[in-house]
């Protein structure tokens, strides 16, 4: 009986809970306004803002609710517009510039502890004493040693205001030394590499187009008179300024040529042309690309690819053509907002599909699973949209540039124990255990016939497997297995070691060529 009475009262409890929700929702409906809006003007989301400061149940945190509502807004526009906090815009601007402040060092992370590749002259890290080959073990009182320390941080640890004070403490040898450094203004390369393949091939490799780029490769250029012939790496290039795109176009092509146009619902359409200035116009050149070129990468291929001015070999561009301008607010966030597309000399439009945010994202992962990076015949151009260079051959739509002469990805160093080696750094550890016994030896070469002889001469190849035995307990599992993979790691060693000499990075680039596919089809044209 008691039950029975009990869900009669749970019954009825309910009906009056419903009755209640009804006549609140009546008394509502009855008081309800309606807010005029337009969306012409932008009206509603004022709207919706001021209410929240009128309504909301609790303090509002305005600048999350702003920042997250700029976000939100920029991201239904395209995948370029966004919105940069203060901390990101400051890193993002320091990297065009071409220069930062802070300690002037270049270090990696082969294990857990960061090791100085290079000191950059002139910078506050050679002036107090640094060296190529110390263990970074704390900046300040943070220990970044043996604790799997994200580098990013270790980075933003080491910047600071140009006049400040921090103090690294390093293991040089069996020897722990803290060193007190004002940090100064660093310039930053955007020339990883420049260098005489032979005696009239050079090679120059550019990481991203920075507010000194083009004096940079005017200068690296100059420094090789012998050159008839340019093999220009833009491989993972990301852009970046695009009045340098314009400068470095300027080198190559005649006057009167057209490098890109830019055109925008706001932004009439606006052609750049070559001054005729440029002191390379007769150089043979040969651009590679990949699928990490992007933004002003792709306009100077374009601009070479359609004035018939060079060969494009590689892989297809990323497909960025979007214009963007910044706009800076006084808290130090901003906004890169896109005003215009970017638009070859034939008239194709470098910018790749992005109507699905999710294909847009996934691009390069399709790119793959569809084949494009082993068979030219998959890539996926717009066959309706036919262009002409000015000789009159044919270019394509759809996003990005496709290369004259492409090349698949290497996909033959695929073994066990490659695959082991690289999992776990052992080339780039065994490396720095190289140099750290061999240090006097490799700081005085300064020449690369020099370092070739003392690197085929140093037992590399026995060392290295002993030292992949030993440390990482991996080994070939047949000596027909090494024979194979032989070329690729001892390359790779070789590379790694090269650039603990003087040489650096020009040392790095030009032993690593002997295994790359696409600067190998470069050499063959």
């Amino acid at each position: 009986m008691r039950d029975r009475y009990s869900s009669v009262w749970i019954a009825l409890l309910g009906v009056a809970v419903g009755v209640l929700a009804t006549m609140l929702v009546v008394r509502l409906d009855a008081n309800r306004r309606e807010l005029r809006t337009k969306y012409s003007d932008w009206r509603k989301l004022n709207l919706i803002l001021s209410s929240l400061d009128e309504n909301y149940v609790d303090t509002v945190d305005r600048k999350a609710v702003t920042d997250a509502a700029v976000t939100a807004a920029l991201g239904a526009l395209d995948p370029h517009s966004v919105y940069m906090p203060p901390v990101q815009l400051e890193e993002s601007e320091a990297e065009l510039q071409g220069n930062f402040d802070g300690i002037g060092i270049q270090f990696n992370v082969p294990n857990d502890t960061a090791v100085v590749l290079e000191v950059i002259p002139g910078g506050p890290s050679e002036k107090i004493g640094l060296q190529p080959g110390d263990r970074l073990l704390k900046v300040d009182d943070v220990n970044i040693a043996g604790v799997k320390y994200p580098q990013d941080s270790m980075v933003r640890r080491m910047r600071g205001l140009a006049g400040t004070k921090v103090t690294v403490t390093v293991r040089r040898g069996s020897d722990v030394i803290p060193f007190e450094i004002t940090r100064d203004r660093i310039p930053m390369h955007s020339v990883d590499a420049a260098f005489m393949v032979n005696d009239t091939t050079a090679y120059l490799r550019l990481s991203k187009f920075a507010r000194t780029t083009a004096s940079e490769v005017a200068a690296r250029l100059s420094a090789m008179p012998d050159m008839k012939r340019l093999i220009f790496d833009l491989r993972d290039n990301t852009g970046g300024y695009f009045d340098q795109a314009l400068l470095l176009s300027d080198f190559f092509l005649p006057k009167g040529a057209s490098v890109v146009y830019i055109e925008g619902l706001h932004r009439p359409r606006k052609e750049y042309k070559a001054d005729g200035k440029g002191a390379y116009q007769n150089v043979s050149l040969v651009l590679l690309v990949d699928e990490g070129s992007a933004s002003s990468s792709e306009i100077v291929a374009g601009a070479i690819q359609d004035n018939d001015r060079g060969v494009i070999v590689g892989r297809r561009t990323f497909g960025k053509g979007l214009v963007q301008e910044p706009l800076y607010f006084t808290d130090g966030s901003g906004v890169r907002l896109t005003v215009a597309r970017y638009y070859t000399p034939s008239g194709r439009c470098i910018q790749k599909p992005y109507a699905s945010e999710e294909d847009y994202a996934y691009d390069l992962y399709n790119r793959y699973a569809g084949g494009e990076m082993l068979s030219a015949d998959s890539i996926k151009v717009d066959t309706s949209a036919v262009y002409y260079t000015v000789a009159g051959r044919k270019v394509y739509g759809g996003g990005g540039i496709v290369p004259d002469v492409f090349v698949p990805i290497d996909t033959t160093r695929v073994s066990s124990f490659y695959q082991a080696c690289n999992r776990k750094a052992t080339p780039m550890r065994f490396a720095s255990a190289w140099f750290d016994s061999h240090k006097a030896e490799l700081q005085t070469i300064d020449s690369y016939s020099a370092l070739v002889r003392y690197l085929d001469g140093a037992g590399l190849e026995r060392a290295f497997l002993a030292f992949a035995a030993s440390k990482d307990g991996i080994r070939p599992t047949s000596s027909r297995e090494w024979a194979v993979e032989k070329p690729y790691l001892m390359t790779q060693v070789r590379a790694l070691v090269g650039r603990y000499s003087k040489l650096g990075d020009d040392a790095f680039y030009h032993m690593y060529l002997a295994i790359d596919n696409v600067f190998e089809k470069a050499m063959e044209l």
